[in-house]
């Protein structure tokens, strides 16, 4: 009798195979829909094709086109199809990496000498994968012994793929071909080429081999694909509106922030619109932690090189990141402050703490500093310094899952309540083939991966399991919104860990006299106020929801014999805490409301003889146009109303 394996799937379900069942297999014992739709599936954590035999028992999920992971592996396929249609066209060309990326793929490619590669050539290449895409040529994979590989690149003369050889080990190496191109890879890939019905190449530059300055500088072809020619038309069109709403350019036109060279790359400066703004999110936050019990505190900017080597922050980033600050003692290091936990933990440490006293939740809007490369630098959304709406929550073991509940139902509230009403949650865990990349014990990781499960599982909450996304020190909950243009972001994270109070060595006196070790919950509803600000702008098109708006309103007098009625009705709304401003300059009506339209200001209230005589405005909104006259009191109750 044939001993079957066990099949966990994500929901936690298990179902039981005969050793050597696919994916696929598995996938057609649900439905003959899936089985045609899934592309990839993790097995154990590991991406892997969808028709390789399973052996034994295993975690399974089955990703198709619909899954963020299985749009990675049809635009990693399509990579490997513009290699096929490049080498094709250029006999002689090399290749770099060629993996996909989070909108889709690229190739780091060196053409024949004398050979430049440039957007005009795209067409041609997009005809040319076309044609080799409807050949419908299987992905076919083969295990390849290191010898074997060497001789094979040897031949072709592919110096770069000869040294992505050097760091591998027999048994781990693997090609795949498709038609007439082979290359080194571990995939996994879609079938067959035949399912790329549409392609689009976005952009061509340069980029240095290994990322590495010293290196030689590479061509970098971009480009994204999809399995139906309408999604690469909706696609375009939705570029085209980012483009209007690239949090950049809104952020320069509405005056919210700005950069300067002689500060230095990736510093952004808050101007006084977005710093309105900036205040407005801070401080519904603080109202609302303050409600839940959390204490606002605040930490230095910098801290000891000591306190990151036991926090294990100096181990994983530090070469990485902004070099210690040497002062006049020759012993004496400091760090710009990359995290805010390590500074909190030693605040725990202020004096004893008794059971008594748990959870203590300690917040803080904290500037926090990481080196990140020039290349990677985009607007606010990757910075520098960053602002994170940190707290961090010491509990009891058995006050875990009520705590991070409580989080998960703060989070959920703020991300609503700001408008982003379509949210998912992502459940990250460590890989489980890279233990070197994390910190602590299996046993700790357990216990803490359970905990956010289970807790997730309780109030059913809807998840996706993501391997290898967990934090260096624990799991986490990373909590995704999609934005207007039905992009998703990762926004707000809750983490769960027993290493930290290790390293720190932190301690409270439980009912029973004795020490016991607390849990951390790391939580930030934001993420930081830079990357959320930049996700809201682009989100909103800069019509931001009435109560974060920096100037709610702006008066326009027709003309300047009204200026003094408009700066009293200003003071009137003032003290109402209505927010705006008069635009008294000696320009046009129309061009004033032209002007007040393009700067988002959600009510234009109008000023004229008539309005003066009456002690009221003509009221005009954002986008729907005229509204009537009204009194100011009316004015001032319709205000409120829209709140």
């Amino acid at each position: 009798m044939t001993m079957m394996i066990n099949i966990t799937f994500p929901d936690g379900n298990v179902r039981q195979y005969e050793p050597g069942s696919s994916a696929l297999d598995i996938s057609r014992s649900i439905s003959e829909g899936l089985a045609r739709n899934v592309v990839s599936a993790p097995v154990n954590g590991q991406l892997t094709d969808r028709d390789l035999p399973l052996s034994k028992n295993a975690t399974l999920a089955l990703h198709t086109w619909n899954d963020q992971a299985g749009k990675e592996t049809f635009w990693h396929s399509t990579a490997h199809l513009m290699a096929e249609a490049l080498e094709a066209m250029y006999p002689g060309i090399k290749f770099g990496y060629g993996p996909s990326s989070e909108k889709g793929f690229f190739y780091d490619v060196e053409p024949p000498a004398g050979t430049v590669i440039s957007t005009d050539d795209f067409p041609k290449i997009e005809a040319k994968m076309i044609e080799l895409a409807r050949q419908k040529n299987d992905f076919v994979r083969k295990d390849m012994s290191k010898a074997e590989a060497i001789a094979y690149f040897t031949e072709k003369g592919d110096e770069y793929k000869l040294e992505l050889l050097e760091s591998l080990e027999d048994g781990t190496i693997t090609f795949y071909t498709q038609g007439e191109f082979t290359d080194l890879c571990r995939g996994p890939h879609i079938p067959n080429t035949g399912a790329i019905k549409a392609i689009k190449l976005m952009k061509v530059g340069g980029a240095f081999w290994r990322g590495d300055e010293s290196n030689k500088q590479l061509t970098r072809i971009s480009g994204i694909s999809f399995p139906k020619a309408k999604e690469l038309t909706q696609h375009l069109e939705m570029l085209e509106e980012a483009k209007k709403r690239d949090h950049r350019k809104l952020g320069k036109e509405l005056e919210l922030f700005m950069f300067s060279d002689k500060v230095g790359a990736g510093l952004p400066m808050w101007l006084p619109k977005g710093t309105q703004l900036r205040e407005r999110l801070v401080n519904f936050l603080k109202v609302k932690q303050e409600n839940a019990g959390y204490q606002q505190v605040t930490t230095p900017h910098i801290g000891k090189k000591e306190l990151y080597v036991t926090s294990g922050h100096w181990d994983k980033y530090g070469e990485d990141s902004f070099q210690p600050i040497k002062t006049p003692r020759a012993d004496e290091e400091f760090m710009l402050k990359p995290m805010n936990c390590p500074h909190h933990c030693e605040m725990y440490k202020f004096r004893p703490r008794s059971y008594k006293e748990l959870p203590l939740r300690l917040a803080e809007f904290g500037t926090v500093y990481r080196y990140e490369q020039t290349g990677e630098l985009h607007g606010l959304s990757r910075v520098r310094g960053f602002t994170q709406d940190d707290a961090h929550i010491f509990c009891m073991p058995d006050q875990v899952k009520g705590e991070f509940i409580a989080v998960v139902d703060i989070v959920k509230d703020v991300l609503n309540v700001i408008g982003f009403d379509d949210v998912t949650a992502q459940i990250s865990l460590r890989d489980p083939n890279k233990p070197e990349k994390y910190i602590g014990s299996d046993e700790n990781w357990d216990t803490a991966e359970r905990a956010i499960i289970d807790a997730c599982k309780e109030i059913d909450m809807k998840t996706v399991t993501a391997y290898g996304e967990a934090a260096f020190y624990g799991p986490k909950l990373d909590f995704m919104v999609r934005d207007a243009l039905g992009r998703s972001w990762q926004l707000g994270t809750v983490q769960v860990d027993y290493n930290l109070p290790e390293r720190f060595e932190l301690e409270y006196i439980g009912s029973d006299n004795q020490p016991h070790r607390p849990v951390m919950i790391h939580r930030a509803p934001f993420g930081s106020l830079e990357r959320f600000t930049s996700i809201l702008i682009e989100h909103t098109g800069g019509k931001f929801p009435l109560w974060l708006a920096p100037d709610q309103f702006a008066i326009l007098p027709i003309s300047e014999k009204f200026n003094d009625y408009c700066h009293e009705v200003s003071k009137q709304l003032a003290t109402h805490d209505i927010r705006g401003l008069v635009d008294d300059r000696n320009e046009t009506i129309g061009r004033k409301i032209r002007d007040n339209e393009n700067n988002r200001i959600p009510f234009m209230l109008i000023v004229g003889e008539k309005e003066v005589d009456a002690g009221g405005v003509a009221v005009r909104i954002q986008g729907e146009g005229d509204k009537g006259t009204m009194s100011v009191e009316e004015f001032i109750a319709f205000f409120k109303e829209q709140l």
